[in-house]
């Protein structure tokens, strides 16, 4: 069986939406469809609930009323027929009713994140209906019956593959299933998510736990590209990486991979490709355990919305059990490191949440002096750096060494070199890296 994972541009009007059948092809074998909410659903849905908490009904009902007339529209052009049009309007009034009922409750984040989850179930259920408008066999799978995460938001794969699996061959006779990216239940049995992006996580999952033949993740660009091709001119999509490879890449900066989603994939060794749904005949990109080109820089990536804190302290020198210390309060806020560096006497690291800065600012000044940099960019060189290989970190030094560089951070990986530089320094860096390597 092949996943297949289309983003919320893919799905963003009904002739995208039905365009999707050129790529899906019924009939060519077994095939789990995985979408995501139609684009901008989630951040309408997001903005109602911010009126929500902030307690602004009025404000509430007129973002509520906006998404519906949206998808007024949409099923008008969806549909052909009269019973077709007839099904989408039931399936949004019940929908938009119950969005709209949360405005006599408490709402709190249980609340927020079942109003969330209704862009991905409105998707799923219309595109569905229309399968069943032109005759196209199909089966709605809920997503909410087999995806689940577990109280650390890990997702529980053996879980996810037994419950997938009964679901699948229940309906053995079908070739076509369609379920909903992003969303979950925890492990209280709460609707929860994936958090944003987490349809590609959605897919890689369902690869993982069913060992799918291949997942596809279907987007508006052909493949990942050896620059940002928004700020860079002349890049080009990269044909093949390995998991570690695309793993970086995604974890700094680029955009078409969510993250976590090459993880289960590498543990289960399902390849995945990064397909464009406007261009289905590129080829894309490969991410796979094998292909590694020896001894090349692959591409370059940048993360936004970085802050640096630097700790000094003269009781780092020859002391044992400091870093632990300051770790743990990184820990206790459950706030992830991106990169480290240390000396005799400091140690420099950044993070991308700062939700619990002032805390966790007020806490490290009992170790030493804290300075904290906002507004930082990482940029990653990703390619083979092993200790086989020569040349490369002085190419890319070479590269920026008319831009400050905050820190640098190599060696704690086989395959990248990353630089912290002022976010007004970005475009600059990635122009100047891709002049110099590629």
């Amino acid at each position: 069986m092949k996943i297949l994972k289309f983003g919320g541009t893919s799905v963003g009007s009904p002739e995208r939406m039905k365009k999707l059948l050129d790529i899906i092809q019924p009939g060519e074998g077994k095939q789990l469809v995985v979408l995501s909410a139609v684009a901008g659903t989630t951040n309408s849905l997001v903005e109602i609930s911010q009126a929500f908490i902030g307690g602004d009904k009025r404000k509430a009902e007129a973002l509520i009323t906006g998404l519906r007339a949206h998808y007024d529209q949409f099923i008008n052009e969806l549909f052909a027929s009269d019973e077709g049009k007839a099904n989408g309007k039931e399936l949004i009034d019940y929908h938009f009713n119950f969005i709209a009922s949360f405005s006599h409750e408490l709402f709190t984040p249980i609340e927020e994140r079942i109003i969330l989850a209704q862009g991905e179930l409105l998707s799923t259920a219309l595109y569905h209906f229309y399968l069943t408008e032109i005759g196209v066999r199909s089966k709605l799978l809920p997503a909410l019956d087999f995806m689940k995460i577990d109280e650390d938001n890990e997702p529980v794969i053996d879980y996810i593959g037994e419950h997938l699996t009964h679901l699948l061959n229940d309906a053995s006779d079908q070739q076509l299933f369609i379920t909903q990216g992003y969303i979950c239940r925890n492990s209280f049995g709460e609707i929860d998510n994936l958090r944003r992006g987490g349809s590609d996580y959605t897919a890689s999952l369902i690869g993982a736990a069913i060992g799918a033949e291949e997942v596809q993740i279907w987007t508006d660009i052909d493949g990942m590209h050896n620059n940002d091709p928004r700020v860079v001119k002349g890049t080009k999509p990269i044909a093949h990486l390995t998991f570690d490879e695309a793993a970086e890449l995604a974890y700094f900066g680029a955009k078409i991979l969510h993250p976590q989603s090459v993880f289960p994939a590498q543990r289960y060794n399902v390849p995945v490709r990064l397909l464009n749904t406007m261009d289905p005949q590129a080829p894309g990109t490969l991410i796979s355990k094998e292909g590694a080109v020896k001894g090349t820089v692959r591409s370059i990536a940048a993360k936004d919305g970085i802050t640096a804190i630097r700790i000094h302290s003269s009781r780092m020198l020859l002391a044992f059990g400091f870093l632990r210390k300051v770790f743990e309060v990184f820990e206790r806020y459950k706030t992830p490191i991106d990169m480290i560096t240390t000396s005799e006497v400091a140690v420099s690291l950044t993070i991308d949440d700062t939700r619990f800065l002032v805390d966790i600012e007020r806490e490290l000044k009992d170790f030493g002096s804290v300075e904290v940099d906002r507004d930082q960019t990482i940029v990653c060189v990703v390619g083979d750096f092993s200790v086989n290989t020569h040349g490369y970190a002085s190419r890319v030094l070479d590269a920026v060494k008319h831009i400050p560089v905050r820190m640098i951070s190599y060696g704690g990986s086989n395959f990248n070199i990353s630089l912290l530089i002022h976010a007004t320094d970005k475009v600059e860096v990635l122009r100047s890296l891709h002049n110099r390597l590629f």
